[in-house]
């Protein structure tokens, strides 16, 4: 049988009362019952002041007596005198036990209670009490002028005490009865919003599970439901932003289909464009290699013939070699061995290197460089200015300039190679750095470019963390700017 989470609450919170009430009860008449004990017996004992101070006073007032004779002569007397004093029914009992008197109506019965012990333990200087129904014998020493002359023995009545015990006792049931109901019912009420906001809660859930996605909290409250609620919102929220990333996914997934769909074209083309490259020299070479079967003892041909097959030879390796490169670093990640290189050093190192082919065309190549350390690979970092170099060399003027500069600024070192060659037309500038794109084709035949130097260039750099790019491309000349992260 299934059984409601507020009723569970509510049961539960009737056990708690009926057990706060109960102690409490307990606690309070037994604090009552010692309280009214402790009164009794603090009145008793001011009674007992009172009985002694009469003893002695009628003692020494009369004839000398000894205290044994004197309490068997005037104990009755004295008995029914202290019971008017106080209001309680007195026996005063002399020294060996012998009751000398009291102010009770009639002789002993066997309805008596057995006070022995007590008198005997009253007989030795000391308090004693024992309670016989509603009625309390309360046993105190008697005092004379030498010592302990007796016992005087008060009969206290406890019907009045332990009526108001009843009465108190009747009051806790009564209330606690009433408390107990109107809490169960308030408890029951209260646990009722709170089944009612767990059923939002609830309901909340198999929304979401539905995929139907909340908007706010379901449950607005200022504890661990209220905590709850928040949380099944956020697990909404986060939900709905997975499903729409997944979404996002798919579409991006859907874009790099379309993007490699696309690639693939590129390919077709980039293979097309090898093929048409490759056979422009080839087509050259066996043109030459015909005439020579042909005319093979003609001595000018001979020389053209070899300088020309030399020439589209040394053009075809180039190109084979650059294909290489650039599909290791586009496919395999080009293996490279960073290491701290000191920029100023290495860049006139270069420009040593490309000293003798510059001179050989009459061109002038300066270096401007400030001080300054990158981690490169400093394979790729002589590649990429060689490159840069060599085409400054080749695409410049008869008794042209070539300028490096480098600068440190904003945590990175700016190298600048400018020359003062053909420069680069505005409609080519955004194509330039795409492979086996050349600017002008039989210019680039005539000088053995091959279109992919730059893409390599461009490859290299981006690699090692860098960016270049083209400052000028008029007819002064072309400008490259790199820049690569500062080691300090």
């Amino acid at each position: 049988m299934r059984i409601s989470i507020k009723l569970k609450f509510s049961l539960f919170l009737a056990v708690l009362l009926i057990l706060a009430v109960g102690v409490l009860s307990y606690f309070v008449l037994r604090g009552v019952e010692r309280n009214e004990q402790g009164q009794t017996e603090h009145n008793l004992a001011q009674h007992v002041n009172t009985v002694n101070l009469r003893v002695k006073q009628t003692y020494y007032t009369g004839a000398r007596l000894t205290p044994q004779v004197f309490m068997q002569q005037r104990g009755k007397a004295l008995a029914a005198e202290l019971a008017g004093f106080t209001g309680l029914e007195v026996t005063l009992y002399d020294s060996q036990g012998q009751q000398a008197g009291t102010s009770a109506q009639g002789e002993p019965g066997p309805g008596k209670p057995d006070l022995s012990t007590a008198l005997d333990y009253a007989l030795n200087n000391k308090v004693a009490y024992q309670s016989e129904g509603d009625r309390l014998f309360y046993l105190a020493p008697l005092q004379g002028p030498e010592g302990q002359m007796g016992v005087v023995q008060l009969q206290y009545s406890l019907e009045g005490a332990r009526s108001f015990q009843q009465t108190l006792l009747n009051l806790f049931l009564t209330t606690g009865g009433a408390v107990l109901v109107f809490s169960f019912i308030l408890g029951y009420l209260y646990f009722n919003r709170a089944a009612a906001a767990i059923g939002r809660l609830k309901k909340a859930a198999e929304d979401i599970r539905g995929a139907d996605y909340i908007t706010a909290p379901p449950v607005r409250r200022k504890d661990e439901l209220g905590e709850l609620a928040e949380g099944i919102y956020f697990m909404s929220r986060e939900i709905e932003r997975s499903i729409a990333a997944k979404d996002e996914e798919r579409r991006k997934l859907q874009l790099a289909v379309e993007k490699l769909q696309a690639l693939e074209q590129q390919q077709k083309q980039y293979i097309g464009n090898i093929s048409h490259e490759f056979k422009t020299p080839l087509t050259s070479i066996k043109a030459y290699v015909d005439l020579l079967n042909m005319y093979d003892d003609d001595p000018k041909l001979l020389h053209d013939a070899k300088l020309s097959i030399a020439k589209e030879t040394e053009r075809l390796y180039e190109m084979v070699e650059k294909v290489l490169q650039l599909t290791a670093l586009e496919k395999y990640d080009f293996e490279s061995q960073a290491e701290l290189l000191e920029v100023e050093s290495t860049l006139r190192d270069i420009c040593g290197r490309m000293k003798g082919k510059a001179e050989r065309y009459g061109l002038t190549v300066t270096l401007d460089a400030q001080p300054a350390h990158i981690w490169i690979d400093r394979e790729s970092f002589m590649h990429i200015f060689i490159n840069l170099l060599d085409n400054a060399i080749k695409y410049n003027v008869p008794q042209g300039s070539i300028h490096l500069h480098s600068e440190v600024r904003e945590q990175r070192v700016w190298i600048t190679v400018q020359d003062s060659g053909i420069g680069i037309p505005e409609a080519s500038r955004e194509k330039i750095f795409e492979a086996f794109y050349t600017v002008n084709r039989d210019r680039s035949r005539a000088s053995g470019g091959t279109g992919l130097g730059l893409s390599l260039v461009r490859n290299l750099v981006e690699k090692q963390g860098g960016t270049i790019v083209l400052l000028e491309g008029s007819g002064e000349g072309a400008a490259f700017e790199l820049s690569f992260p500062l080691m300090t």
